[in-house]
């Protein structure tokens, strides 16, 4: 458990190759559910997700780089829901080039989405809801979810670094005004997900961030 305040519950479950976070956000007072990169492993988070009695109601992508996408298709075999992930990632999930997992030589596909994210986008959870922002720069339809704390970032940003901005259709530029913009306006006390490695806040990042802290400037 990573965070258990204002009905939300989230756990955290490190899976795949690349040690991809996949979360699973549950709306406490109706133990509904959503899955959030379920990047491989799903056998361990369909189990966990059966010790937690919660109902799995959507199967969410942050982006669609292969490494956040390896367990789509067993959890919607599962679990019957739909797969939701941003309007210009969809692509993504069916074709391993685009997704570059093909060039790794393990080339991940996904089934498409039912459901393609937008600015402005609500999802509920239960009673619970998860506000969809837009953030490209790390893919071109990178999305973060907003909850009430919280703030689920896939790989838009790290605590102390962010994400790669060298992949197609990715900015550096873009990504870091990204940050300023929809997360670092949240409150300092909000709690931050990231698609790799430990939560942050984003007070914290505001302040150590090498790479946003005010006045720090990067040549890339």
């Amino acid at each position: 458990m990573i965070f258990d305040k204002n009905n939300w519950y989230i756990e955290r479950m490190v899976v795949g190759e690349l040690m991809v976070n996949a979360y699973i956000v549950v709306w406490q007072p109706t133990k509904d559910a959503v899955v959030i990169d379920p990047a491989g492993e799903a056998e361990l988070i369909l189990d966990r997700i059966k010790e937690l009695e919660v109902n799995v109601t959507a199967i969410i992508n942050t982006h669609g780089h292969g490494d956040h996408i390896g367990g789509n298709r067993e959890m919607i075999e599962a679990t019957g829901k739909q797969l939701m992930i941003g309007k210009l990632d969809a692509e993504m999930l069916i074709d391993a080039k685009v997704n570059m997992s093909a060039n790794y030589g393990i080339p991940v596909t996904s089934p498409p989405a039912d459901v393609l994210l937008e600015e402005g986008d609500k999802i509920n959870v239960g009673d619970g809801v998860l506000k969809v922002f837009h953030t490209p720069g790390h893919s071109p339809g990178s999305v973060i979810l907003i909850g009430d704390g919280f703030v689920i970032v896939g790989d838009l940003l790290f605590a102390d670094s962010i994400g790669r901005t060298d992949f197609p259709g990715g900015s550096i530029e873009l990504l870091l005004s990204m940050v300023r913009e929809k997360v670092f306006t949240l409150g300092d006390n909000y709690l931050v997900l990231p698609g790799h490695g430990q939560e942050t806040t984003v007070g914290y990042e505001k302040k150590n961030n090498p790479f946003l802290r005010p006045g720090m400037r990067f040549q890339f």
